[in-house]
């Protein structure tokens, strides 16, 4: 996007993780910490440089909290995106359908959809939600609209 803001990927960075073995043993609680820890290092670093940044990650009500904190720490504001998909089986083709080849991560299939929706709350925290069954401009310009 036309932002100029680096994004990073959750997905990219579990897979950057997994042949060093980091979160080999750990429970689910304490590797989601380090997950978000990192992720939150990558925005601190942004932000102490007067940027903006994009994440692509599932988060929930306490994460978008805390990082709401870490950009008021720097005078920024914070747009949570949720992205959805409407149409159900149209989700599930795409997601079946797709590849994206990160290296040390798997692939998403419907299954790990669904255990997501199940581990995650609904976010209640204030974002704008995009539907993916929209067209790409209209989302965008939704998004846009929201920056300001």
């Amino acid at each position: 996007m036309e932002i100029g803001a680096p994004c990073f990927s959750g997905d990219w960075l579990l897979g950057a993780l997994v042949p060093s073995r980091v979160l080999h043993g750990l429970d689910r609680p304490t590797s989601l910490g380090l997950y978000y820890n990192l992720l939150g290092t990558l925005i601190r670093r942004q932000l102490m440089l007067g940027q903006s940044a994009v994440l692509d990650c599932l988060i929930n009500d306490e994460v978008a909290a805390q990082w709401a904190n870490l950009a008021a720490e720097y005078g920024a504001g914070i747009l949570v995106v949720q992205c959805v998909c409407s149409d159900e089986a149209v989700h599930r083709s795409r997601v079946d359908g797709r590849v994206r080849g990160i290296p040390g991560w798997h692939e998403i299939d419907w299954p790990h959809v669904e255990r997501m929706r199940s581990e995650f709350p609904e976010l209640t925290a204030e974002h704008l939600t995009v539907d993916a069954m929209r067209p790409a401009d209209v989302n965008l310009d939704a998004v846009r609209r929201r920056i300001g």
